[in-house]
C-alpha cells in the first residue's frame, strides 16, 4: 500500500509526461485532517471541498498556520453560504448562475477579496446538472466580469457520465477560446489523463489519492 505521498508523487509523474502545466486539486472531502497532513508537510498546496461545514470545521486552522495554502471550493454553494465561502476558499470551480455571482460579488467586497473563479458549464447541456449552457457562455462570463467585477479565469465542467470525456474536454477548450480566458478545470480520479491531454489547468483528484470514501 502506497502512502498518500507516493499516490502523489506518481499522479503528478504521469501528467508531468503529458503536460508540465497541469496542477492536482486534492480532493480530500469526507477525509479527516490527520490524513491529509502528509500531503500538507510534503509541500501540496492545492486541496478541494464540496462542503462548506465541514470545510471550514478542517482548514480554518490549518490555513492560519500554512499560509500559502489553496482552498478550491468544487461542489454546488447555496447562495445563504456564500458568506463562510468567501473568507476561507481561494477559488471557486462552481459559479453556476447570475443569483450566486451577485452574492460572491457583495461578498467580496466586505473582505476586500478577489477569488479566482471558474464558470461550470453544463457541457453535455444535460437536464439534471447545473452550470452554464455552452451558448450563454460568453454573455455570463462578460456579466460576471464587467458588471460585478469578479475575477474569473476559466471555464469547469462534469462530463456527461459513461460517454466518451475527450469530446466534452475539446469543446471546453472551444469555449476557452471563444470567452478568452485561460484556465480549464476538468478530470477526475477516472479520467485525469485524457483531461490533462486536453489542457487542463487543474484536475481534481480524490479516490485515486485518498481510497475511495465510506
Amino acid at each position: 500500500m502506497h502512502n498518500i505521498v507516493d499516490k502523489l508523487l506518481l499522479i503528478q509523474k504521469e501528467i508531468q509526461e503529458k503536460n508540465t502545466l497541469t496542477k492536482v486539486v486534492a480532493v480530500c472531502k469526507t477525509f479527516p485532517i490527520k490524513e491529509i497532513l502528509p500531503l500538507i508537510n510534503h509541500g501540496h498546496k492545492d486541496f478541494g471541498e464540496n462542503k462548506i461545514q465541514e470545510a471550514v470545521e478542517k482548514w480554518t486552522s490549518i490555513k492560519d498556520d500554512f499560509k500559502d495554502i489553496n482552498l478550491h471550493m468544487i461542489g454546488k454553494i447555496q447562495s445563504n453560504k456564500v458568506k463562510f465561502v468567501v473568507p476561507l476558499f481561494d477559488y471557486i470551480h462552481s459559479l453556476d448562475s447570475l443569483k450566486l455571482a451577485l452574492k460572491i460579488s457583495n461578498e467580496q467586497k466586505k473582505y476586500k477579496k478577489n477569488i479566482k473563479i471558474f464558470i461550470q458549464v453544463n457541457i453535455g447541456d444535460e437536464p439534471q446538472k447545473l452550470g452554464i449552457s455552452p451558448e450563454n457562455v460568453v454573455d455570463f462570463k462578460n456579466k460576471c466580469m464587467n458588471d460585478l467585477d469578479l475575477n474569473i479565469i476559466g471555464l469547469m465542467c462534469l462530463p456527461p457520465i459513461n460517454k466518451e470525456t475527450s469530446v466534452y474536454f475539446k469543446e471546453m477548450n472551444y469555449l476557452l477560446k471563444k470567452t478568452n480566458l485561460k484556465e480549464l478545470s476538468m478530470g477526475m480520479s477516472n479520467d485525469y489523463l485524457e483531461a490533462v491531454n486536453n489542457n487542463a489547468s487543474y484536475v481534481r483528484i480524490g479516490s485515486k489519492l485518498f481510497g475511495s470514501r465510506d
